[in-house]
Order: structure tokens, then C-alpha cells, then sequence
């Protein structure tokens, strides 16, 4: 069923032209789209295995069109999460994304490609209004457009109301003003609210997209952000 799901993936993109890597070795991709499907199965916040998958389309779609190397990017796409900072364990390091490193060698993945999934996935996120993203490779660029295009929209905005739950987060406190973090390390302790972060991070996104592609998509997810803001506002004054 996977299979043929990925399958019928290619097909939509047109990936033929691109994909060779999907070819001549499909069990790398097939195996990789499996082990995270389980691994993010039972996830509530909002990064379940769906994300995943969406945002694996989305870098198929945004790298067909970018002629990027879609073998560096549905690794990185598939994988971006896996040693994101609000999931690991405490006392668990991120450093060098230790466990998208160690599948990737289990599949027997060469060096090079490790390191350039490894590169993205550790610079995927964002980190604070304040901070540059410091991604270089096209391939990161893609991922993390597409990475940012699933935080933004009607699904974003389902999924930051998701995420806040898990977090035990206020939806709104208009005594509480957004906080725009200017380091990593504030934005990991920022205490915030769910519609204080539209502010802090997801109404910032459309500006921070790096593909052509990327901005054309989020210029529309974004005006159904504002949209929502605006009637959230209203509704909350009991003016609608």
C-alpha cells in the first residue's frame, strides 16, 4: 500500500525526469517513508505522520519545479523531524541529529548524502524572528519552504492550536503580548499563547520562503491567516 501510494506520488509530480534515485532504488525511500510513519504515528501535536507526508509532497512538488536533487530532499523532508528539539527526551541531544544519522546509515547510505540530509535537518526549524535561517543548499531551501508552507494555512492554523494544547497553552491572553525571540535559546523558553504565536512565528513565514514556488504558495496560506486573525479578534470583542 505504501508503495503504491509513493508510486502514484511520482506520477502526480511528473518525477520521472528527476527521479532515478526513485528507480533504481526505491526500498531507501519506501523503507524511510515506513519507519517514520510508525515512529510519529501516535503523535497529537501536530506533527504526526500526515506532516510528514505533506510536507514530503510539498518538497516533491517544490523540488520538480526548483530541478533540486529529490534524493537529498524526500530524505530530509521524510526525516526533518525526528530529532526536532520539542520532541526529544530530557537529557537527549540534538547534536548532529543523531537519529536521523543513525537510520540513514542502517539503509547503508553513503557519507556524502548523510551529511547534506544531516545539514538540513539540523537547520530546518525556525528559531526565533531574530534568527537567520542558515541554510545554503537548495535542497534545504526546498524542504524548509515546504516545512513552513504545512505551519501556515488552514492546516497551520489547525496544527498551532494542536500543538498549544499539547503545551497546555492559553488560546488567547490579550494582557500577554507576542515576544519575538531574538536567540535560540529565548524562543525555546518563551511562555507563550497560541494566538501570540501567529506573531511570533507563523505571520513572519511568508516572508522568510526562499523558492519561487515556496512564496507563490504562501502568499495565499498567509491571507487565510490574517483572515482567521481578523474574525478570531472580532469574535473575541464580541463584535461578529
Amino acid at each position: 500500500m505504501l508503495r503504491a501510494r509513493i508510486l502514484g506520488l511520482i506520477r502526480k509530480h511528473d518525477l520521472f525526469r528527476y527521479s532515478e534515485y526513485m528507480i533504481n532504488k526505491p526500498s531507501i525511500i519506501a523503507q524511510t517513508a515506513a519507519y517514520i510513519e510508525k515512529e510519529f504515528s501516535h503523535d497529537t501535536s501536530g506533527h504526526d505522520w500526515w506532516h510528514m507526508y505533506r510536507v514530503w509532497q510539498l518538497a516533491l512538488r517544490i523540488g520538480t519545479e526548483e530541478k533540486a536533487d529529490l534524493r537529498i530532499v524526500q530524505l530530509a523532508a521524510l526525516l526533518h523531524d525526528l530529532d526536532d528539539f520539542k520532541f526529544v527526551l530530557a537529557g537527549e541531544s540534538t547534536e548532529g541529529a543523531p537519529r536521523a544519522r543513525k537510520w540513514m546509515e542502517s539503509l547503508s547510505l553513503d557519507e556524502a548524502t548523510i551529511t547534506n540530509v544531516l545539514d538540513i535537518v539540523e537547520h530546518v526549524s525556525f528559531k526565533g524572528a531574530g534568527v537567520a535561517d542558515g541554510m545554503q543548499s537548495l535542497e534545504g531551501k526546498v524542504v524548509q519552504d515546504a516545512d513552513r508552507l504545512d505551519a501556515i494555512g488552514a492546516i497551520g492554523i489547525a496544527r498551532t492550536f494542536a500543538y498549544g494544547a499539547t503545551k497546555q497553552r492559553a488560546i488567547h491572553d490579550p494582557n500577554l503580548t507576542a515576544q519575538k525571540s531574538d536567540s535560540f535559546a529565548d524562543y525555546k523558553k518563551n511562555q507563550t499563547t497560541t494566538i501570540n504565536h501567529f506573531a511570533e512565528k507563523l505571520l513572519l513565514i511568508k516572508d522568510r520562503m526562499h523558492t519561487t514556488a515556496g512564496k507563490r504558495l504562501a502568499e495565499h496560506r498567509h491571507q487565510i491567516m490574517e483572515d482567521f486573525l481578523t474574525e478570531f479578534h472580532a469574535e473575541w470583542e464580541a463584535q461578529s
